[in-house]
C-alpha cells in the first residue's frame, strides 16, 4: 500500500527546518520590534533623567550665586533687612519654575497638535 503524499509532508525533515525558520523568524520579529525599541527608550529616559539633573543642580547653584552676589553687593541689606535677598531669590526660582512648566506643557501641546 502506498503511502498518501500529504503524510511525506508531515514526516519529512523539511517540515521541521520550516517550523525552526518560522521560530528564528519570530524571535528576531519580536527582537526588533520591542526588545529594541525598549532599549532605546531606556537610553532616552536615563539621558534625559541625567541632564535634567544637571539642569537643576546649575539652576541651584546659580541661585545661590545670586543670593551671595545680592549679599555681598549691597551691604545696606544687612541687619533687619536681611531677608530681602533671600526673598528676591526665591521669586527668581519661582519665576523660572513657572518658565520652565509653562515650556513644558507648551511642548505638550503642539505634540498632541501635531499628531491630530
Amino acid at each position: 500500500m502506498r503511502t498518501p503524499s500529504w503524510r511525506k509532508i508531515f514526516r519529512g525533515a523539511s517540515m521541521q527546518r520550516d517550523l525552526q525558520e518560522v521560530r528564528d523568524l519570530f524571535v528576531r520579529y519580536f527582537k526588533e520590534q520591542t526588545v529594541q525599541p525598549l532599549k532605546d527608550l531606556g537610553r532616552f529616559v536615563a539621558f534625559g533623567a541625567l541632564g535634567s539633573i544637571f539642569v537643576a543642580f546649575g539652576i541651584v547653584m546659580g541661585l545661590l550665586g545670586v543670593l551671595r552676589m545680592l549679599q555681598a553687593l549691597f551691604p545696606v541689606l544687612d541687619g533687619s533687612l536681611s531677608f530681602i535677598p533671600y526673598v528676591i531669590v526665591v521669586v527668581l526660582a519661582l519665576l523660572i519654575g513657572a518658565i520652565v512648566v509653562q515650556r513644558i506643557f507648551a511642548g505638550a501641546a503642539r505634540r498632541s497638535k501635531r499628531s491630530s
